[in-house]
């Protein structure tokens, strides 16, 4: 009843009160027309703000928690306000100290009507460095530094998507601007509900103008009708990095026991062997490497249904479990790449179906489900990934979506969503040459972009070669477990490769979180370079990645850690090894090699 209340009370017109001008609670953030200011600078024109008129609704003042993600306790603390555009719309307005969200509420809609369209625009003038990345199904491309729009399309992802002159014109979420010298906004969306479909933006009509469109619905309404929020994160790049604004303005979980809800490091099997989880021998490996390592998790990927020698997926199933590791097993969609795609197939797309299969994965003691393949940001994708991870945790299953959507939110209504790719990662050296010169800059460009929004299946930490080689360092394959934030952090490398490594990096991995309790940007610059620290308990782990083919010092001001008993450093030596040192006081710089890194481990 007290959330029936509040929810009433946030979409009251509240008509006898005063237009306002919107600010944030300590006023660096303001809305004046279409102009969105921070520190009195206009860092972002939200062109349909112009005509409105905003009237103060309501302080927003909450605490909740997460079980994954880059903190564990949250405060969702802004103020709200609102504007009537007209007798069945109205707009919802809130400002954070760190940014901004919005939203329509549509009321008064009759038995079988259509969506209303959406028009919200934001003008991004030509000049502006910016770092997106060109919409796709999957969200796997890069993120490059750019002051224009005017980008040819990539023929796999993008080659739909032109503009009459012949430019990409369709751009993902997340979307990175830098309006201002050192003042950054972050664009996406949050709050995805069955009845939305996701929205990306488009400058087809005019270079300048990027409109969010919502991809396909053909659902019909009645009555209230709430758009996902529009978000933007804005501030210095601490503001962005360490921002939970997606997971604020997100529904709460309504699950009342997620005691089963576990994250954890994973052994992975895919990235070495493309069609091992179809040999019992090698799954076999995998879980002996888990327990090595003291890894919680190993991931059984695709063609499982494929067993050779006589084995069966349970017999996998049931090594693990004897051996005290939880097995994750991986399914097709079945509404993406399905002709010529791996399986099995066909097992989660009807309700009794999914029901059947994910009874089954809970009986014989699968602990998660790897689900892979969708097709878009439709509304009838949504409306499944909601199906899914409801039906998984009646289950008490964990969800990992790959070849899927990027995260609004969902991490925090349904919590065994504990990661999603949505993001080119180290998969990726199994399919073409182009990720080995590129991986240390994309790297550098993520924390700062995709991994800002939520967790990111990108499988780091690899000391071996797939397919095509990489070039980055021992220490920043290490660091990018630490800098890269997912529930589940698959780990790449083949066990030989692992198990060869100093014994204090195998113990790293058995003790390295998978979840945090509070997140720092250090320092960094989106492509160049990036140091995070990340705490559990009483422990803070610090990464720091070169994103440039040239050695790099950085200063570190690690001062927030005001009590320590040991440091452990993990650094790159001159002949490419391992140099492990245990420092006596928290360093104040860190040398880089080129598309290198460190890891710092501070009891």
């Amino acid at each position: 009843m007290k959330s029936l209340i509040l929810t009433l009370l946030a979409v009251l017109p509240f008509m006898g009160l005063p237009a306002q001008t919107p600010s944030s609670p300590d006023k660096k953030i303001t809305v004046s027309g279409s102009s969105v200011q921070y520190e009195g600078q206009s860092v972002l024109t939200v062109n349909n703000f112009k005509t409105l008129k905003f009237k103060f609704g309501k302080t927003v003042n909450e605490s909740y928690e997460m079980l994954s993600g880059k903190k564990s306790k949250c405060t969702n603390s802004g103020k709200e306000f609102l504007a009537e555009i007209d007798k069945n719309t109205e707009l919802i307005l809130r400002i954070y100290n760190n940014g901004i969200a919005f939203r329509y509420r549509y009321h008064g809609l009759k038995d079988g009507s259509e969506i209303p369209a959406e028009k919200t625009s934001y003008t991004i003038k030509e000049g502006t460095k910016r770092w997106f990345q060109q919409w796709c199904e999957s969200y796997e491309g890069f993120f490059p530094l750019s002051t224009t729009a005017k980008e040819d399309p990539v023929p796999s992802f993008s080659g739909l998507n032109k503009s009459k002159d012949g430019f990409n014109c369709r751009w993902a979420y997340p979307a990175l601007l830098e309006p201002q010298k050192d003042c950054f906004v972050l664009l996406s969306e949050a709050d995805i509900k069955a009845y939305n479909s996701a929205s990306s933006l488009w400058n087809d009509n005019d270079l300048e103008t990027f409109e969010v469109r919502p991809d396909k619905n053909e659902t019909k309404i009645s009555g209230d009708f709430f758009t996902p929020w529009r978000v933007a994160i804005i501030g210095r790049l601490s503001d962005i990095v360490e921002s939970t604004l997606i997971t604020d303005l997100s529904a709460p979980t309504k699950y009342e026991d997620v005691s089963w809800i576990k994250t954890g490091v994973v052994s992975w099997i895919y990235w070495a062997y493309n069609h091992g989880s179809n040999d019992y021998e090698i799954i076999k490996k995998y879980v002996d490497l888990a327990v090595l390592l003291k890894l919680p998790y190993v991931l059984i990927d695709a063609e499982w249904d494929e067993m050779k020698d006589g084995k069966s997926i349970t017999d996998a199933v049931n090594y693990a479990n004897e051996n005290g590791i939880k097995p994750l097993i991986w399914y097709n969609s079945s509404v993406g790449w399905i002709d010529g795609a791996p399986g099995p197939k066909f097992r989660l797309n009807k309700p009794e179906d999914r029901e059947k299969e994910f009874s089954w994965c809970e009986k014989i003691g699968v602990a998660g489900v790897k689900i892979d393949f969708f097709s878009g940001d439709n509304n009838k994708n949504m409306a499944y990934c909601i199906e899914l991870l409801e039906s998984a945790a009646k289950h008490h299953l964990t969800v990992n979506f790959h070849g899927a959507t990027i995260p609004r939110g969902w991490q925090r209504t349904y919590p065994n969503l504990l990661s999603t790719e949505g993001v080119y990662g180290a998969e990726w050296y199994n399919n073409v040459p182009t990720f080995t010169d590129k991986a240390a800059c994309h790297n550098a460009t993520l924390p700062f972009t995709r991994n800002v929004i939520g967790p990111m299946d990108y499988t780091p930490c690899a000391f071996s070669d797939s397919q095509h080689p990489h070039i980055t360092s021992k220490a920043h394959e290490l660091a990018l477990t630490v800098v890269f934030e997912s529930g589940l952090q698959h780990i790449a490398d083949r066990p030989e490769s692992l198990l060869a490594q100093p014994n204090d990096v195998k113990k790293f991995f058995g003790e390295l979180p998978a979840a945090w309790d509070e997140t720092k940007l250090v320092a960094g610059y989106p492509g160049e370079y990036a140091v995070i620290a990340r705490r559990k308990g009483d422990v803070w782990y610090v990464g720091g990645i070169n994103g440039k083919d040239e050695s790099l010092s950085v200063s570190l001001d690690l001062s927030f850690i005001k009590d320590f008993k040991e440091i452990k450093a993990f650094f790159d030596a001159t002949d490419g090894n391992w140099k492990i040192q245990k420092p006596k006081t928290l360093p104040t710089k860190a040398d880089m090699q080129q598309r290198g890194g460190f890891v710092l481990v501070i009891h």
